[in-house]
């Protein structure tokens, strides 16, 4: 399959940009589960949740869609990855595992996404992977094990580590599928990319959630947020504008600018943010292993992200020596 340029061609100051989206994507990412849970406990099925969320942001992408409607004729395979895996897969098999797993374990298994998208340039891609990355991944999939305490809740069914594993792979997917033609005169606006995506995601969780069943009910009311209560369509908005739209836009954005394993592992501190935002606005404390967790998940990040060699450095993806030229647009791994 094609092959993007990577991350060699990316200079220093597009590196910093792109460092800073991905953190605004983990930090709107991350404030999804926050706004979603007063919904759900409200009476709101978390399946329900999840269409309102990409059909509401599917929805505000609409006229970006219409404008590049030639998406549709020149990148037809993109379009259908990207809402199958990066929006409608994630969601569907991170909620479905959920059901089976606890919360901890099913974020734990899908933050494998990191180690994925390393051994897919690795031994896909056929380009090598510095130690420093390998280690940032470590730290930080070790990190996030604190963060989300998987020792509470140990447990072992089959099909919810198959589910919550195919979120990995499914997120893996975004990471790649957001890098796919970031080079080159015909690159495909990401705007128009994450427009279809989410069309498409819309379409395909409108068949697993069912949404005409949903209590509507709900969403004229109001919802408690630690015992305050909160409009439920300020929530929804928040979760559709903020933790879909904009975490999307920046997310995309982002892997282009960095690569898609740099990006990844930035992207563990989703978990990072959403416990301590679930700590401010819902009340849930954390504990002192968390606490711990979360800075061994920054620690490796910022490992990861500072082994991206600078443009034109001739180094291989993820940093090391000179010893060969990357891919270009074209190439077969």
């Amino acid at each position: 399959m094609p092959v993007p340029t990577s991350v060699s061609t990316r200079s220093h100051p597009g590196k910093g940009a792109g460092l800073s989206l991905a953190l605004l994507s983990a930090v709107a990412f991350g404030g999804s589960g926050v706004a979603a849970k007063p919904l759900i406990e409200a009476g709101l099925d978390p399946l329900h949740v999840v269409w309102l969320r990409v059909a509401g942001a599917a929805l505000v992408m609409l006229p970006l869609a219409v404008r590049h409607r030639g998406l549709i004729r020149r990148r037809p395979g993109l379009l259908a990855g990207f809402g199958l895996f990066a929006v409608a897969g994630v969601q569907a098999c991170y909620f479905a595992a959920i059901s089976r797993i606890p919360v901890g374990v099913a974020l734990l298994v899908e933050y494998q996404a990191p180690a994925l998208v390393l051994g897919w340039v690795r031994f896909v891609q056929r380009r090598p992977v510095t130690r420093a990355a390998a280690v940032g991944v470590v730290l930080a999939v070790g990190g996030l094990a604190c963060v989300v305490e998987v020792w509470s809740g140990l447990g072992f069914d089959v099909l919810g580590l198959l589910l919550a594993l195919g979120a990995a792979c499914c997120q893996v997917g975004y990471f790649v599928l957001s890098d796919q033609g970031s080079d080159g005169a015909e690159a495909p606006d990401p705007l128009g990319v994450i427009a279809y995506g989410l069309l498409i995601g819309a379409a395909v969780l409108t068949v697993v959630s069912r949404p005409w069943s949903m209590d509507r009910s709900v969403l004229t009311g109001s919802a408690e947020m630690d015992g305050t209560p909160v409009a439920a369509l300020v929530l929804l908005g928040w979760i559709v504008l903020v933790a879909t739209v904009a975490a999307y836009i920046t997310g995309v954005v982002s892997v282009r600018r960095l690569s898609p394993q740099v990006a990844g592992v930035v992207a563990c501190l989703e978990a990072v943010i959403a416990t301590v935002l679930a700590w401010v606005l819902l009340g849930e404390h954390l504990s002192a292993p968390q606490i711990v967790g979360g800075a061994v998940v920054l620690t490796g990040a910022f490992i990861a992200q500072s082994s991206a060699p600078a443009k034109n450095s001739g180094k291989p993806v993820a940093g090391g020596g000179p010893e060969r030229e990357l891919s270009t647009p074209g190439t077969t791994a």
